[in-house]
């Protein structure tokens, strides 16, 4: 995970407040078996847990949603607390893989913001508590994109051909053609995934290149003026660059959120439920946010942001825009029909 530079403004002025967290009833020091994508939590805030609630937090990197799955299904793993997507939540759940939320320990949850609950998957966090957020949209060149309009429809621009990057992701690209049609970026229609196809391909003839990782060096460089990105990414290199805009497009977009849950074998609910807790008290919410450069929708935090990220649509889009995006949602077995056609995409001249 990489920092959002303006976020780290504020974080000596956090840690410095200190804040209760319920003891562990034991006199023995209970172990907290988290498992986690790498970077979501800032160590000296688990640290400060750990003393606050007299237990040791062991965190698990995790290297694969799938594996995780696997390990959790059969039950080989011990794992109290876990960090996952939305669209894998949507699927433990249905399989009840994962425990109900006991809402009177988490009293934190009325912080939790109401506009993106609004188009949570799981709107009355019954089994997860979002965490941390991102969106995907585009980046461009301020002095290189004139007359720049907040839409899908820019990738088809032809003064930009040659100078545009699409992600190489087929949820995100796919989904972006899709909400650039008017239908669900999580559509399972074959004949909306057959325009969508269409509209990709479009998009390929004029772009110079599918990429990961390297869209925000490339904008940063000036190899590309136009890049369908995701805003964490486009952020540190924003940070330095007042050349480089970001919006999301008016028809709506992708936004990937990691939520907290508890899964059905956990030997630590208590203290599992305290660990939620502790992340979305406003205070630790924003001093973890400023830390690992991703958002945590947590409306009380955002008065701890200084105004800068506040208007950044990277950080936070706007409310009309915002109703527009979907959190990308598990498609079942439709998931085949949209391989089918990303491998059309991908092999298309």
């Amino acid at each position: 995970m990489k920092k959002i530079g303006k976020f780290a403004v504020a974080i000596a002025l956090l840690a410095a407040i200190s804040l209760p967290v319920p003891a562990c009833r034991s006199s023995a020091k209970p172990i907290l078996n988290v498992f986690a994508w790498a970077g979501l939590f800032k160590p000296a805030l688990i640290a400060r847990f750990e003393q606050e609630a007299g237990c040791k937090v062991v965190i698990t990197t995790v290297e694969s949603n799938e594996t995780v799955y696997a390990d959790l299904s059969n039950e080989v793993a011990a794992c109290d607390l876990l960090t996952a997507p939305s669209s894998l939540v949507g699927l433990m759940a249905a399989q009840e893989m994962l425990q109900p939320l006991d809402h009177e320990l988490l009293p934190n949850l009325e912080h939790v913001d109401p506009e993106f609950l609004s188009i949570a998957l799981d709107k009355t966090m019954e089994h997860s508590v979002p965490h941390v957020v991102a969106n995907t949209g585009l980046a461009y060149l301020k002095s290189r994109v004139k007359d720049f309009l907040p839409t899908w429809g820019m990738l088809d621009r032809p003064d930009l051909k040659g100078r545009i990057v699409v992600l190489d992701d087929m949820r995100q690209t796919i989904g972006a053609a899709l909400k650039s049609l008017g239908y669900s970026l999580n559509s399972t229609d074959p004949l909306e995934l057959a325009k969508a196809r269409d509209v990709v391909l479009r998009w390929k003839k004029n772009q110079a290149r599918f990429e990961n990782g390297q869209v925000p060096a490339d904008l940063a460089a000036g190899r590309a003026f136009l890049v369908h990105g995701f805003s964490n990414e486009v952020l540190p290199v924003q940070a330095g660059n007042s050349d480089i805009a970001y919006a999301m497009p008016f028809e709506g977009g992708a936004v990937d959120c990691v939520d907290l849950v508890i899964p059905k074998n956990s030997a630590q609910t208590e203290l599992a439920h305290a660990l939620i807790n502790f992340f979305h008290d406003p205070v630790v919410a924003a001093e973890n946010s400023l830390f690992i450069g991703y958002l945590c929708p947590n409306k009380d935090s955002y008065a701890y942001f200084d105004e800068d990220l506040r208007t950044n649509p990277a950080v936070f889009l706007p409310p009309t825009v915002l109703s527009k995006c979907e959190v990308v949602a598990d498609l079942g077995a439709a998931n085949e029909l949209w391989v089918k056609v990303w491998n059309e995409i991908k092999a298309a001249k």
